[in-house]
């Protein structure tokens, strides 16, 4: 836990507000895209196990 705090604390005046948000917008996007992603695939698996 310390290492890690103080990782953050070293990085924390390196960051810019741009590099924040583009980090929240890209995660954002990475899981809009996961569940996304993990619905086409339960409908899919779900249709397939019709036919069976």
């Amino acid at each position: 836990m310390g290492t890690a705090g103080g990782t953050f604390l070293s990085v924390l005046p390196n960051l810019n507000s741009e590099d924040i948000l583009k980090t929240v917008f890209l995660a954002a996007i990475g899981a809009l895209v996961s569940f996304v992603l993990s619905m086409v695939l339960k409908f899919i698996v779900k249709k397939h196990k019709k036919k069976f």
